[in-house]
C-alpha cells in the first residue's frame, strides 16, 4: 500500500506500507512487510530489509542499511558525512549498518560509519558515536553500555 500523498519512485512490494508525505527515491531497495510511516525520506543508496518499521520523521541518507526486523523510532537522525560542509567536494560517504532485530529509540542520533549489532537496543535520545555490539542496551549522550540483552531466536 502506497498512500496517494507519498512520492514513491522505487519498486515497493505489495506487503509494504508507505504512508503520506514520504519520499522514496528510485534506486532505494525496500523489503517485504515494512511499515514506512509519514514524513520519511529515503535516498537512492539505501537498503531496507524485510519486516522493518520506520516511524515518522526519519531520513535515510545514501549508505544506510537496515537489515531484517529493525525498528527505527520517530525522529531518529542518521548521518552519512562525519565532516559536513557546504560545497564540500571532498565528501566521503560514511556507511552505516543497523543489523537484524536492532531497535533504535525515539530521537536518537546515529553518527555515520557505524554498525549497530544484531538485537541491540539504543535508548531514546541517545547519541551513538561508536559501534554497538550485538544484544546490548546503550543509552545517553554519548551512548554508554547499560546491560546485555537477552538474545532472541
Amino acid at each position: 500500500m502506497i498512500h496517494p500523498l507519498a512520492d514513491c519512485l522505487s519498486s515497493i512490494p505489495e506487503t509494504t506500507r508507505v504512508w503520506q508525505f514520504s519520499i522514496i527515491l528510485a534506486q532505494a531497495k525496500i523489503g517485504e512487510n515494512c511499515n514506512i510511516c509519514s514524513h520519511c525520506f529515503i535516498e537512492n543508496d539505501v537498503v531496507i530489509g524485510n519486516n522493518v518499521t520506520i516511524k515518522n520523521g526519519v531520513y535515510l541518507w545514501d549508505g544506510i542499511v537496515l537489515e531484517d526486523d529493525v525498528f527505527v523510532g520517530p525522529n531518529v537522525t542518521f548521518t552519512n558525512d562525519n565532516f559536513p560542509q557546504s560545497g564540500n567536494h571532498q565528501f566521503k560517504l560514511s556507511r552505516t549498518t543497523v543489523c537484524k532485530g536492532a531497535s533504535i529509540g525515539t530521537g536518537a542520533v546515529i553518527l555515520g560509519g557505524l554498525t549497530i549489532g544484531t538485537g541491540a537496543m539504543i535508548g531514546a535520545g541517545s547519541v551513538v558515536t561508536k559501534d554497538i555490539p550485538a544484544f546490548e542496551l546503550w543509552v545517553g549522550n554519548p551512548a554508554k553500555f547499560v546491560r546485555e540483552m537477552t538474545a532472541q531466536p
